[in-house]
């Protein structure tokens, strides 16, 4: 390629960018559970090393690790299971209730000369399909989750692998002082990355299910567990989680409950996200807002619902694997939010 022109070159990269990802797209059956599988292997590889080093077994050490994801996954089953079906079912009422919600607020701005007709407002902004939404995004990762079993065999064998993959890369590199340097780093930031963001998305659902309960908001459980998921997209993720939660409350309860419920959202990511992830983060690993979203809207017409959860993790392995060189290192800074930018 290096005597070709570089309108050329543009051109067989978009290309062969196209034809990956409608690879990826055809087999997104396929591809789903392998990337499930590689985001649990990463988070959990840190334990497993901790283990190794306390003399455990790795047999015994990936056992005990498999153990404790099969506990959760089958308890989180049982929780969510039941309240998502109840949910999914109540759901028409809940549009039902929600539009009658919204008439009786037209109709007292209609009291103040503030007319807006019903009509236009439901034809461009149906507060409903948020609700229909999160049931959506939620019945898709349970949809996957029915592939625990291949899932989970993956991570077993990641796990054995990972280990050794260390002595690997250095037999069939080149210069092995001059990239394995790069690659541990790539490797300890994205890590490091998962590890942090999973450890504060799972205190974030618990202190939204815990808050929510206490308001007597129906699905608590469920809500928390969405806001775990949504809470890899930041900037957007923790709106997109508290919307039906929210109106749910607004339902259910009443205005004030869906005053204090948003509240609580507010206040937990404020606290999570601008607090205590940037101060175990170590540095800044942010992408900027724009990227964030074109992000979600491109994993998930590509992945579908599973997508939308893991596009940001996606797109920061990416952008930690650009940082890693020098020469990618200006297009992690394009990915990148303007505060890593230097002062």
């Amino acid at each position: 390629m290096t005597n070709l022109s570089t309108p050329l070159k543009v051109l067989l990269v978009g290309a062969a960018f196209v034809v990956i990802v409608a690879g990826m797209r055809a087999s997104e059956a396929i591809l789903v559970p392998f990337l499930l599988s590689i985001f649990i292997a990463v988070i959990t590889t840190p334990f497993l090393f901790w283990l190794q080093r306390m003399r455990v077994p790795s047999m015994l050490a990936v056992t005990l690790i498999i153990g404790v994801i099969v506990a959760m996954a089958v308890g989180l089953g049982i929780l969510v299971s039941s309240s998502l079906d109840d949910f999914l079912s109540n759901l028409p009422i809940y549009e039902l209730r929600l539009r009658d919600k919204i008439s009786l607020a037209l109709n007292w701005l209609q009291g103040f000369g503030i007319d807006v007709s019903r009509d236009v407002l439901f034809g461009y902004f149906d507060p409903g399909k948020a609700m229909e939404l999160a049931g959506t995004t939620l019945r898709g990762v349970g949809g996957v989750l029915s592939n625990l079993f291949l899932i989970l065999l993956t991570v077993v064998f990641i796990l054995f692998e990972a280990s050794g993959f260390r002595a690997k890369l250095q037999a069939i590199l080149k210069d092995p002082g001059q990239s394995l340097p790069q690659f541990s780093r790539f490797s300890d930031t994205l890590k490091q990355y998962m590890v942090i963001k999973t450890l504060v998305s799972i205190v974030t659902g618990i202190l939204i299910t815990i808050w929510l309960a206490i308001l007597g908001v129906d699905y608590p459980v469920l809500w928390g567990v969405l806001a775990f998921a949504l809470n890899y997209v930041p900037n957007i993720g923790s709106i997109i989680a508290a919307v039906p939660a929210v109106l749910l409350a607004l339902i259910q309860v009443g205005g004030q409950t869906a005053l204090l419920a948003a509240a609580g959202y507010v206040a937990v990511n404020l606290v999570m996200g601008n607090a205590i992830e940037p101060r175990f983060m170590g540095r800044h690993l942010g992408l900027s807002t724009l990227v964030v979203f074109l992000s979600l809207v491109f994993w998930g017409w590509v992945l579908g619902p599973v997508g939308m959860l893991l596009s940001v993790p996606l797109t920061m392995t990416v952008k930690i694997a650009l940082e890693s060189h020098e020469e990618t290192k200006w297009l992690a800074v394009m990915l990148g939010s303007q505060s890593e930018l230097p002062r």
